[in-house]
């Protein structure tokens, strides 16, 4: 499991092996030393095979062939102090540890070469994540900002959980978070669909029925082009939450579509903001006009209130005894704190809850507002559900 937060967690190179090569050396000239003491009829040159098994584990193949080099010259030097090269226990010691050693080099090589195609796999993703999933600024507008993004997938950072933060114009903040239906490679480009609206008509539509409406034209008519049909024939859609977040006054507005509602964190009390009347999920009604179709809710976000939007792969992960993730109990069980550290609290409570790895991507999204007087920096556009350290 990869875990993105608004810092990211940079592949870990594994540690050099090669200080602990002197454990094989070690152990081809233990075993070379008594069997040269043991009795004639006692053999234990098959047990230098071990050194290469043991230098496979952390080292390369190139190292790994050196080891195994060295144990046949150790049987050599074994076979001609117990009866010469030429008895046949001794030529069969000697071409066994060949053909093992050998062995043992391949599949470190083919280790090797699947090492270096994930290393590239993890590149190009991490690309993509940074050309079309581009991250926020940790401030915007009155408005501090940190984010948790848990991949399902060892070999990927971007899937189909989404989020973006936007200025609408100079007077207020848009958010969008969503989930694709299905996880993995094979629904960022339905998540893309999702974002790229969003990009847009945060800024050009004046009301966030508008904007709603706007989303749903764009995934009605951009999921015949990018949902993967042919080898996910179901339904294809996104569920959504938009708000709309002003500079001025703490009355905001929120749309939800079919997604898990927010919670509302204030004087360390937690309070979920459900919608009398969610509209469907993005993609599965015919595009409405603006207005009809989708109902906005109003909410307070008062100075120094946190938002905290997720998907459902949070409040979906189950325990090893099949209990869901309570995460409003959790949260409001968490001391007050930044909403940095609300992301950590929750990060290490959620892993020690499944237990296991996860099998549904999750995304987090805290929103604080702080004091004006906190507020600086410039008022920029972000798009993510990727990396970068804020």
């Amino acid at each position: 499991m990869r875990a993105e937060y608004g810092w990211a967690d940079r592949l870990q190179e594994q540690p050099s092996g090669r200080g602990l090569v002197a454990i094989p050396l070690a152990l081809i000239v233990v075993i070379t030393v008594v069997d040269l003491h043991s009795p004639t009829d006692v053999h234990l040159g098959p047990f230098l095979v071990i050194a290469p098994a043991l230098a496979a584990s952390f080292a390369g193949a190139r190292l790994t062939a050196l080891i195994g080099a060295l144990t046949v010259v150790a049987q050599v030097f074994i076979a001609v102090f117990h009866g010469g090269l030429t008895t046949t226990n001794h030529l069969a010691q000697i071409t066994a540890l060949i053909l093992l050693s050998n062995l043992v080099v391949f599949f470190c090589l083919v280790r090797d070469r699947r090492g270096r195609e994930l290393i590239r796999v993890r590149s190009v993703a991490d690309a993509a994540q940074r050309v079309l999933l581009r991250p926020p600024p940790r401030r915007i507008g009155p408005l501090r900002v940190a984010w948790l993004y848990l991949s399902a997938e060892d070999e990927t950072q971007i899937g189909g959980d989404l989020f973006a933060v936007a200025r609408a114009g100079r007077t207020g903040t848009r958010v969008v978070i969503g989930d694709v239906r299905g996880k993995g490679l094979a629904s960022i480009g339905e998540a893309s669909v999702v974002l790229g609206a969003f990009r847009e008509g945060a800024h050009r539509c004046t009301s966030l029925l508008e904007l709603a409406a706007a989303l749903e034209g764009s995934v009605s008519r951009g999921l015949e082009e990018v949902a993967d049909t042919q080898d996910d024939p179901g339904e294809h859609f996104t569920t959504a939450l938009l708000l709309d977040i002003p500079d001025q006054g703490p009355e905001s507005e929120m749309i939800n579509c079919g997604h898990p509602p927010p919670l509302l964190v204030r004087d360390r009390e937690v309070s979920v903001l459900y919608s009398p009347s969610p509209a469907p999920p993005l993609g599965v009604c015919e595009p409405p006009g603006p207005g009809p179709g989708h109902c906005v809710d109003p909410f307070t976000l008062e100075t120094g209130d946190t938002l905290l939007l997720y998907t459902d792969g949070v409040v979906e992960a189950r325990s090893p005894a099949g209990v869901f993730y309570p995460l409003a109990e959790r949260v409001a069980s968490f001391p007050a704190s930044s909403p940095e550290a609300l992301l950590r609290h929750i990060h290490r409570d959620l892993l020690t809850h499944i237990g296991r790895h996860p099998a549904d991507d999750a995304v987090l999204l805290a929103i604080e507002r702080i004091p004006a007087q906190q507020t600086h920096g410039p008022h920029l556009t972000a798009h993510l559900k990727g990396a970068g350290r804020p």
